[in-house]
């Protein structure tokens, strides 16, 4: 097999992916993104281990890792978007800066509803 064809596809990916999270704003289209790039990188690692015909098979066991681990990472990610979609309304990315909860009252203006701590 050539090592060339699946490294050329595992680089496609890999720049797709940066694009996605680089150029996107909404959450989700990242976290696909980032998604995008892990798979990247699993391709990488199965196309070199079928390469270097490595007894061991190490490349395919890491994969079997990383996978587990972008489960693990869509998972948390996922309710992390849903919790900040919940108390902020919105996804995009560039206009959540901070996720501290600051009070940007003005003096004498009342807290939206929905944002209480002492409510929950």
């Amino acid at each position: 097999m050539h090592l060339a064809y699946p490294a050329v596809l595992a680089v496609l990916l890999f720049c797709t992916g940066l694009y996605g999270v680089l150029a996107r704003r909404n959450v989700i289209l990242v976290l696909m993104s980032v998604e995008l790039m892990l798979a990247a990188v699993s391709l990488n690692l199965v196309a070199f281990d079928v390469w270097l015909r490595d007894a061991l098979h190490s490349g395919q066991v890491f994969t079997l890792f990383l996978i587990a681990v972008a489960a693990a990472e869509i998972g948390i990610g996922l309710a992390i978007v849903l919790l900040v979609h919940r108390n902020r309304g919105i996804s995009a990315v560039d206009r959540l800066r901070e996720l501290n909860d600051r009070d940007d009252r003005r003096p004498g203006e009342e807290r939206p509803a929905g944002r209480d701590r002492e409510a929950v």
